[in-house]
């Protein structure tokens, strides 16, 4: 008899969803058939080898109501012709397709609703009336018929309880436990050796997320650099803004690397930052993977006040919270914890003790609520 297949459904390229990647290779480890599913770009590099299958659709449009709406439509009839016994939809633009295939299925036994974000009230909407009011009204509509939903954080989970009625489990974005090579150091990355390394990682580097003001903050921090690791749609404007004012040698970029290549670069920096803005509630509750990415790195953590980030900073400390969002009170958290070396040992042997509790392999284990074991 064969393992009962799932197909696990995101927007993306596949190339650095680092959550779904480790739900998925969860899954595959239980016994389940995964086909994960999701979208090919000009510039998608190619996948490196995983234990389950991957399929990338590719699109006439990329990106807009054009994008989501063909991208659905795509989705519901590839979702509708092969056989499954388990959806899995994550975020609410795979979700239309998802409960309409479901809906139609009778072999697929369950759908289930992974939820990333508060996505109707991410900047991107709140600034778009029109637009959030059709994602809201999607929601609106199939949210209250699931059965199996979880998020990120508590404080997420709380506010969907609350909004539709609906039972709303927990899995945070934990990192797996990560240790370096041995031949990782800052010399073999092309790292300078006399000054302290800032780090700002992240696959959604967008307005809103504190980098601008990171940027601007290094006229003021000495003897340091930043490094903007990652993508988003802000870095084409933050790479003119630090070629236009001459700041290459404070400030410096790379793009999006395979995970575990971006850990050498944490590994290696003193100080890792978190500075989503308080400016709509969907940056207000969250809970970037980031953050535990530094923890299991070893790399000491400055945040802006947002709740559930302050929660973990301030429980195990493993950072300091910035007082306010200038660029000046940033330099100011970076100065005091970077020229302060008892200070930033301590962090860092906090990270090491924090990082034994904080990782995948025992946040997983809330999975097996939603997918018991298929074998």
């Amino acid at each position: 008899m064969k393992a009962p297949r799932i197909i696990v459904s995101v927007t993306n390229d596949l190339y650095t969803d680092q959550r779904v990647h480790k739900v998925c290779t969860f899954l595959h480890e239980k016994g389940f058939r995964v086909l994960l599913v999701g979208r090919r770009l000009k510039n998608s590099k190619s996948l490196y080898e995983r234990p389950y299958s991957t399929y990338r659709m590719r699109l006439v449009f990329t990106k807009g109501p054009l994008f989501y709406a063909a991208f659905n439509l795509r989705l519901f009839l590839f979702l509708l012709v092969r056989r499954s016994q388990v959806l899995l939809s994550n975020d609410l633009d795979t979700l239309l397709a998802n409960y309409m295939a479901y809906s139609l299925k009778r072999k697929t036994k369950k759908l289930v609703y992974d939820s990333h974000e508060l996505f109707t009230e991410v900047p991107e909407l709140t600034q778009r009336p029109y637009v959030r009011s059709c994602w809201l009204a999607i929601e609106k509509w199939i949210f209250p018929k699931l059965k199996d939903v979880y998020t990120v954080n508590e404080s997420i989970a709380s506010i969907y309880r609350e909004r539709y009625a609906v039972p709303v489990g927990v899995v945070r974005n934990v990192a797996q436990s990560w240790r370096p090579r041995s031949s990782v150091s800052r010399s073999a990355l092309g790292l300078p050796d006399d000054k302290k390394l800032i780090i700002l990682q992240g696959a959604g580097i967008n307005v809103d997320r504190g980098a601008e003001e990171a940027v601007e903050a290094m006229r003021y921090v000495e003897n340091a650099v930043l490094y903007i690791v990652g993508s988003g749609d802000i870095i084409p404007q933050l790479k003119k803004r630090v070629k236009e004012d001459k700041m290459e040698r404070s400030v410096r970029f790379i793009d999006r690397v395979p995970y575990d290549q971006m850990m050498n670069y944490t590994y290696c920096a003193d100080v890792g930052l978190t500075l989503d803005k308080d400016s709509n509630p969907n940056y207000r509750y969250s809970l970037p993977n980031k953050v535990f990415d530094y923890i299991q790195a070893g790399t000491p953590v400055i945040t802006s006040p947002i709740i559930e980030i302050v929660k973990i900073v301030e429980q195990y400390e493993v950072g300091s919270v910035i007082a306010a969002h200038e660029p000046k009170a940033i330099a100011d958290s970076i100065n005091a914890l970077i020229q302060d070396s008892d200070r930033l040992r301590q962090c860092k042997e906090n990270c090491v003790k924090a990082r034994k509790i904080e990782c995948w392999e025992n946040e997983k284990e809330k999975l097996r609520t939603y997918f018991p074991p298929a074998v």
